[in-house]
């Protein structure tokens, strides 16, 4: 099932005050970045945010651990995308726990 754009809207909105977010559509669903870091899925109109124990240590409950769609390793489900000061504390403590974007290579350049 495809997400709702008016969901994945909220969403971005939402988490808004935790940086730049910005959404790219992939095969129905969409991935969602934070100053150009890839933090999370949305699925199913569900938003899914990476794992890390920053993360883990921001939520004030338990969250529920589930894989966004078959095959996928386990990410956070947050069930309550209302609470975007929640959101804003969840982004800024798993962001500095996650990768950095890789450099695009630059095709013009062969060689060098």
């Amino acid at each position: 099932m495809a997400c709702n754009v008016d969901f994945v809207q909220y969403v971005a909105d939402q988490c808004a005050g935790a940086g730049e977010i910005a959404v790219k559509k992939m095969m129905g669903d969409y991935c969602i970045y934070c100053d150009g870091i890839l933090f999370g899925v949305i699925c199913d109109d569900n938003l899914y945010v990476k794992l890390t124990e920053p993360g883990l240590a921001a939520l004030k409950d338990a969250p529920e651990l589930r894989p966004p769609y078959e095959g996928a390793k386990a990410y956070l489900h947050i069930a309550d995308v209302d609470d975007r000061d929640a959101l804003e504390r969840l982004i800024r403590a798993t962001l500095p726990a996650l990768p950095l974007p890789k450099a695009k290579k630059n095709p013009m350049r062969k060689g060098k």
